[in-house]
């Protein structure tokens, strides 16, 4: 007899567990989502690399240009740096020339 009623309490805690588990389950691991379908517009465009020191040299309208942007604040980065380097030796190169009487 005290067989029978230990059998009978696990069997009724087993099925308690199961469909408490069944029933909490959604609060335990809540579902899932669905996917989003549109993504959100960036905010500010991902800026591109910054160009080097030979195309401001081979440019030197546009390097002149990003180097007053750069004094305005408009423009950053190392764009101001490889724009003004070119600048810079571009217009050392024609001094030397015209020192030189080249």
């Amino acid at each position: 007899m005290a067989e029978g009623k230990t059998l009978i309490i696990v069997l009724v805690a087993l099925v308690i567990g199961f469909g408490a588990g069944f029933v909490l389950r959604p609060v335990i691991v809540p579902v899932e989502s669905a996917p989003v379908l549109a993504t959100p517009v960036p905010i500010a465009p991902i800026p591109a690399e910054a160009r080097g020191k030979q195309y401001f040299a081979a440019h030197l309208d546009d390097a002149r240009q990003i180097v007053t942007q750069c004094a305005e604040g408009s423009v950053r980065g190392d764009e101001c740096a490889n724009a003004e380097q070119a600048v810079i030796e571009v217009e050392g190169r024609d001094r030397f020339k015209k020192f030189m009487g080249n």
